[in-house]
């Protein structure tokens, strides 16, 4: 019996930044702000010829496509005076992929929030105020594991954010649609590398900011129980 708690104790810790990094990532992707910040900084209007309100309608229009069931995508813009499809055949078969890997997100949010509930609800009727205990302390070694992926990840970015792009799209897509061409295709011409670096910077200063909240919380607590303890 103490193995099991233990086993699913570890879960649970493992749970947190999971949970933290899965939830941000779909705060991102469906956040209009952070397409806005990217068209502006990154001067995409200019590059590809398309408005910039255009631009936002067409990022409302991903965030839709990302979460529905429509296939393909379809979204037309206006260039100068006459309105074109914005992406071209092999783009479509990327977004497809791209909105694949964004539904694993969304499930494996859905998954581990469900268990962090379980445990914490199951755990409380089970172990009473014992439980709290333990509750704590999975927290705090969950913010901890947490701030530890995000340093080794930042090392990572610091050293070479270019290869570690390259690996992600190796890794994740089974087909080269991802390769594109920077002169002609818009889909790359609206999100460059560094809109992804800086999206990337976004997701891990939000989780690491979560992630010191709940390990100092939850190791206040701790202490806070140990003082009573010895007074």
């Amino acid at each position: 019996m103490r193995f099991i708690a233990n086993l699913l104790t570890l879960i649970f810790i493992i749970s947190i930044p999971l949970f933290l990094i899965t939830t941000n990532i779909r705060l991102a992707t469906n956040e209009i702000r952070l397409y806005q910040y990217g068209f502006e900084k990154y001067e995409v209007s200019a590059v590809t010829g398309i408005d910039g309100n255009e631009l936002t309608q067409a990022a409302k229009g991903l965030i839709e496509y990302f979460n529905s069931s429509q296939e393909p995508i379809q979204i037309s813009v206006l260039i100068g005076v006459e309105e074109a499809e914005l992406f071209n055949e092999r783009e479509v078969e990327h977004l497809a992929d791209v909105k694949g890997l964004i539904r694993l997100d969304y499930y494996l949010q859905e998954g581990v929030t469900l268990y962090i509930l379980l445990f914490a609800l199951v755990g409380s009727i089970w172990g009473g105020r014992r439980f709290l205990h333990r509750l704590s302390r999975g927290l705090l070694w969950g913010g901890i594991l947490t701030v530890v992926l995000l340093i080794l990840l930042g090392i990572g970015a610091l050293v070479g954010f270019d290869q570690l792009f390259l690996w992600f799209h190796h890794i994740f897509f089974s087909t080269d649609t991802w390769q594109l061409n920077p002169a002609t295709d818009r889909l790359i011409m609206m999100f460059p590398e560094g809109f992804f670096y800086d999206a990337t910077l976004f997701i891990a200063g939000t989780t690491a900011i979560e992630a010191l909240l709940i390990g100092g919380i939850s190791g206040g607590l701790l202490l806070r129980k140990r003082r009573r303890v010895l007074f």
